[in-house]
């Protein structure tokens, strides 16, 4: 139904007089879609306009949840409160726990007189058991309760009545956590509760400000107790003091402190009491690894810095003061090394020589049989093999910067080079994974019996077995007897001769005595000498046409094939 004109602009004129007496809370309401009271009820009569409170009820924000401190301080005792303490609540039975008031004992009584129900230990430290009477139970420890409500049901009942009395429920507290800790302010617990649960509370102690030595407990202007959190962390040891609500906990500031690293289990900065401690202290604190034999104090001098070295036998006389740096380490020469022999001989394959022994010292008591070939021997070093992976490395990264920085000239060659990146990043990581044997050259060395030995130096006598083995892009990769007079080609075509992939003109001979030659396709069937125990490794082709990156790839196939003797292919 259509309202008359004249009824829709006096409509109007009392919505505008309505609005102009909202306060700005009531017409931010309105604009926002809210129904305000008294104001479009619907039908009947008008409800009175409600206050602007009762319109608009704010919602309150949800509390952030408490960070913990950094779990990667290098404070000791910094990872102690994390949330756990405050997460656990109290041991129901803790027979060294005092009875207070406010706690809530279960006491029952069966036989001629039954009663079972929860007591509330009165502020005269008294419960009230029927037919018996106040019971003092204030005071008493938990381990003795039994007892003394069975001594007083039996004042009364002599043999007809026996009773159970256990702790409930512990007196609800709240105490106060204040100096140097995350959160200062009060918490909420039970008496049974021990002084982490309520430092865990307020965050922890904070670990660049608070002590953990000397935490304190307050009732009052009384001091009950302290506690140093070293004797928790490091032996399991912490008293139980009983609180009770309007305790203090007091953490105080941090004392002197000395920073350890090295070769230690605990490399952490560690605090400590007094002017001056000496090394032992912080021995038995940091707790030096076995292979530890020395320290390195670095002296806090101000801007001119002083270091000290001393053994650790010397740690009882050595002090330390605030600020200074103590490092443990390793200063003893290594006193013997092992040298393993590996291959074709009749001797130990272990052998535990002195400490800057020489190649000699070792082939010397080697004895050989007829099948050993002494002139390729050959030595594999850890030291080695650890340099030939860095090198590797560093190639790979540069042609993982080569593929990704490539540019093209179009969008299709754009997209080309997008697919081309994807399928050679998959061959980089493969490459990664590519273990590289250490091999030093020694064969063909005239003073090579004077080679200093490192401690886990490998030497290998090669067999006289009479084969060639033949690998990479070959059709059939297999071992081929020995034959004088065959070429390098010969032996490839006897393996089945190359496949589409491979590179005919880079192959690779690894000679048995561990150094390598490359040969192209017309020197193939030339009279390259092909020795027993050789390998010939048949490098896959690098397709020039459109990478930026070939040269860096071929030099990676080859690196690859000569410090690990494999072929990796490219598909």
């Amino acid at each position: 139904m259509r309202l008359p004109r004249s009824t829709r602009a006096l409509s109007c004129l009392l919505l505008a007089w309505a609005l102009s007496t909202l306060s700005p809370a009531g017409a931010s309401a309105l604009a926002d879609g809210v129904p305000l009271l008294g104001v479009g009820a619907g039908a009947g009569a008008p409800s009175a306009p409600a206050s602007p409170a009762a319109r608009v009820v704010p919602v309150p924000p949800v509390p952030a949840a408490p960070s913990p401190p950094n779990p990667d301080s290098e404070v000791f005792g910094a990872r102690l409160f994390t949330g756990a303490f405050a997460r656990e609540g109290a041991a129901l039975f803790n027979p060294d726990y005092v009875i207070a008031t406010g706690d809530t004992l279960q006491v029952r009584l069966w036989g001629a007189f039954n009663f079972d129900a929860p007591l509330v230990v009165d502020p005269q430290g008294n419960v009230f058991l029927p037919n018996v009477g106040p019971v003092a139970v204030r005071g008493v420890r938990n381990a003795e309760l039994q007892q003394i409500v069975e001594a007083a049901v039996r004042r009364v009942y002599r043999a007809n009545v026996s009773s159970y009395a256990s702790l409930a429920d512990a007196q609800p507290v709240r105490v106060f956590v204040s100096g140097f800790v995350v959160r200062p302010g009060q918490y909420s617990g039970t008496s049974m509760d021990s002084l982490l649960h309520y430092l865990d509370q307020a965050g922890g102690i904070d670990p660049e400000r608070g002590s953990f030595l000397d935490v304190q407990v307050r009732r009052g202007a009384a001091l009950r107790g302290r506690v140093n959190l070293y004797d928790f962390l490091l032996d399991g040891r912490l008293p139980a003091l009983q609180l009770a609500s309007g305790d203090v906990i007091f953490v105080p500031p941090r004392q002197n402190t000395v920073r350890v690293s090295g070769l230690a289990a605990n490399p952490k900065r560690f605090e400590f009491s007094g002017a001056e401690r000496t090394v032992a202290d912080f021995v038995a604190l940091a707790r030096p690894q076995a292979a530890a034999t020395h320290v390195r104090i670095t002296r806090n001098t101000g801007t001119v810095r002083h270091t000290d070295y001393h053994p650790l036998s010397e740690s009882g006389s050595v002090p330390v003061a605030n600020g200074d740096e103590l490092e443990f380490t390793a200063d003893k020469k290594t006193g013997t090394i092992t040298v393993r022999v590996e291959g074709e001989h009749d001797s130990a394959q272990e052998y535990v020589l002195p400490y800057g022994s020489r190649l000699g010292d070792v082939f010397s008591r080697i004895r050989l049989n007829e099948r050993s070939q002494p002139q390729n021997l050959q030595l594999f070093r850890q030291s080695v093999k650890l340099r030939q992976k860095e090198l590797l490395a560093t190639s790979l990264r540069s042609l993982e910067a080569s593929l990704l920085t490539a540019r093209s000239g179009s969008g299709e060659e754009a997209n080309l080079r997008q697919q081309e990146a994807k399928l050679m990043l998959q061959w980089v990581e493969r490459a990664r994974l590519v273990e590289p044997l250490g091999q030093v050259l020694v064969a063909s060395d005239p003073n090579r019996d004077q080679l200093l030995l490192e401690n886990g130096d490998v030497l290998r006598i090669p067999t006289s077995d009479g084969l060639v083995l033949v690998n990479g892009e070959v059709l059939f990769p297999n071992a081929v007897a020995h034959q004088p007079g065959l070429t390098l080609g010969d032996y490839i075509e006897r393996a089945g001769g190359f496949t589409q992939n491979a590179d005919h003109s880079r192959v690779v001979l690894a000679r048995v005595n561990g150094s390598f030659e490359q040969s192209e396709a017309r020197r193939l069937s030339d009279a390259t000498r092909v020795n027993p125990g050789d390998q010939v490794l048949v490098l896959p082709k690098v397709d020039q046409k459109n990478r930026q990156f070939a040269l860096d790839l071929t030099r990676i196939l080859s690196q690859i094939a000569i410090t690990a003797g494999v072929v990796l292919g490219i598909r």
